[in-house]
């Protein structure tokens, strides 16, 4: 049971976020990238991440391994804790938006409840979904980290695409198709669809 104090106020800012993209030059937002393990979103985000940086624009990668080693260590992967995992990163995720930072997160994030949840914390426009479709035989056949492996034999439990549940997106902003696609043609769509709509100028 979570014990919550009744005398919380959020505290407003003495800088807004309009102020932050004018002193930036760029808008900020949140590049929510889902899929399966092996689908290739974590190299995307560290890619768009650098091609950012050259178009000096500021951003942050917020990645699942990243994130379970610090601030969410202490959850595990049944679906209630996939979902406090995914509900921490979006606050996260916020704060880091009204910074005025590009914050580019790359989860499995497998429960489209969970993903609109995020979302709904978001003004409108804010917050980008990125499908990282992969077909799961291409995900398997790549397995960097060789989970699939050890999933296939048993040794992990509530793994996606496996013994876990996937839900593809019902409508995100973009899909990229990962097992047709190279990294570089991957991270160029992503960034002419920022271009498009209004981000990156």
């Amino acid at each position: 049971m979570v014990n919550q104090s009744n005398n919380l106020t959020w505290q407003p800012a003495a800088i807004g976020q309009e102020q932050r993209h004018a002193l930036n030059g760029h808008k900020s937002c949140v590049i929510w990238m889902t899929g399966l393990s092996g689908s290739g979103k974590s190299s995307i985000a560290m890619e768009l991440e650098r091609q950012l940086y050259l178009m000096k624009i500021r951003s942050y990668v917020l990645d699942g391994d990243n994130v379970r080693q610090g601030l969410n260590r202490n959850l595990g992967f049944s679906p209630e804790d996939r979902k406090e995992n995914i509900r921490r990163v979006g606050e996260l995720a916020k704060l880091f938006t009204d910074a005025g930072l590009f914050t580019i997160s790359a989860f499995i994030s497998p429960y489209e409840e969970d993903r609109e949840l995020v979302r709904s914390m978001f003004q409108s426009g804010e917050f980008i979904e990125i499908y990282v479709s992969c077909s799961l035989s291409v995900c398997e056949s790549r397995d960097p980290k060789g989970l699939y492996k050890k999933a296939r034999a048993g040794k992990l439990p509530d793994f996606t695409g496996v013994s876990s549940p996937y839900e593809v997106p019902a409508h995100p902003e973009l899909i990229v198709e990962t097992d047709k696609l190279s990294l570089e043609v991957s991270v160029m769509r992503i960034i002419d669809f920022l271009k498009g709509a209004g981000f990156i100028k």
